[in-house]
């Protein structure tokens, strides 16, 4: 079997355990004649391979241009981008969060966008304003909350998150990572840094326990009556809901008197150094339309970023909510500054 048709089958992060080794994108370097070759497209991609190869399988059907996925976390798939340099194999790059997108558009890797067809599907907030990338899909960072010991008209706002009454009671995760480094861009973005840092100061000192490293140990914390309230992802709460259909905890859509709650994105661009910058224009076109879109977002638990698209059945019932329409880009913009924000609000 040649080396081209053996990484096909494999995803970089079924690697370690087929090699016994911790895989670093610096440790073992693709090579062009080890990747597909210039009639295929290669995507690199942060999104899991059982999200990601349905739908990829499906446009290949649909056009006949193959696809070879790697995925990978967002850092390190930066960094081997920036590594492989001309020499990448890469055609497009996905990534979760606009902070990932934002920052890997200032490294350079990626071509600007000339589409229509996207322009017109995508909402601009949704868009890297100099098209360097476009969102796929859509989720809510949101409140949380026990259904047995809180009731929703007790909820409005993050900022009311940090009140006295939710003393000991609030749970979170680590402030290290790019979803709450998004949330307190847009808090600045919105209100400012003096009012943002306020607010954070208050969600510290009302915690429970120490920052959690996932949003799902967030949810569980609730569930076990460690704590009554937290802010997690929309999808993770989709995925936890549906392993646990009678847990005692809802979704509470915050900041629906001001701002509207804060949305991020999966999205995607086409690499700088690509050698097939028109089939991954195809793709990212592709996979902005109709059937891709309303797949894409349910295999999720997420919303179409394409506004012509319903949410799913599951997303539906959870009611619809006014999100927040501040452009994406200006979150990732404001990335450095959220860190050094949560750094002195001595959230880790």
């Amino acid at each position: 079997m040649s080396m081209k048709k053996w990484l096909t089958l494999f995803s970089f992060s079924s690697l370690p355990s087929l090699l016994g080794v911790s895989l670093s994108f610096g440790l073992i370097p693709v090579t062009p004649a080890m990747a597909a070759d210039s009639t295929e497209l290669v995507v690199y991609s942060a999104r899991k391979e059982h999200l990601m190869k349905p739908l990829l399988d499906q446009f290949s059907a649909q056009t006949g241009i193959q696809v070879t996925l790697y995925t990978g976390k967002d850092g390190a798939l930066i960094e081997r981008v920036k590594s492989e340099g001309s020499q990448t194999p890469a055609d497009v790059l996905m990534m979760a969060d606009a902070g990932n997108l934002g920052y890997a558009a200032e490294q350079g890797l990626f071509e600007s966008i000339n589409s229509p067809l996207i322009e017109q599907a995508i909402p601009a907030h949704l868009r890297d304003p100099q098209m360097r990338w476009t969102a796929l899909s859509i989720r809510a960072r949101t409140i949380v909350y026990s259904t047995e010991r809180v009731k929703p008209e007790q909820l409005s706002s993050y900022a009311q998150l940090g009140d006295a009454n939710w003393k000991g009671r609030l749970c979170l995760r680590s402030g290290n990572h790019v979803y709450n480094k998004s949330l307190v861009a847009s808090m600045i973005a919105h209100e400012g840094e003096a009012q943002a840092k306020q607010t954070v100061e208050n969600w510290v000192n009302n915690l429970a326990a120490k920052p959690f490293a996932k949003d799902s140990e967030v949810m569980k914390a609730i569930l076990s009556n460690r704590c009554d309230v937290g802010i997690v992802n929309s999808y993770y709460f989709g995925q936890e809901i549906t392993k646990n259909p009678q847990a005692k905890m809802a979704l509470f859509w915050a900041n629906q008197a001001s701002t509207g709650t804060h949305i991020n994105v999966s999205g995607a661009g086409i690499v700088k150094a690509s050698k097939n910058k028109q089939k991954a224009l195809k793709l990212l076109e592709w996979l902005s339309q109709d059937q891709a879109q309303t797949l894409y977002a349910e295999k999720n638990y997420e919303h179409p970023a394409n506004p012509n698209n319903q949410p799913s059945e599951a997303l539906s019932r959870w009611g619809a909510f006014k999100a927040d329409q501040l452009n994406l880009a200006k979150v990732a913009e404001l990335q450095q500054n959220a860190v050094l924000l949560m750094q002195k609000a001595k959230y880790q």
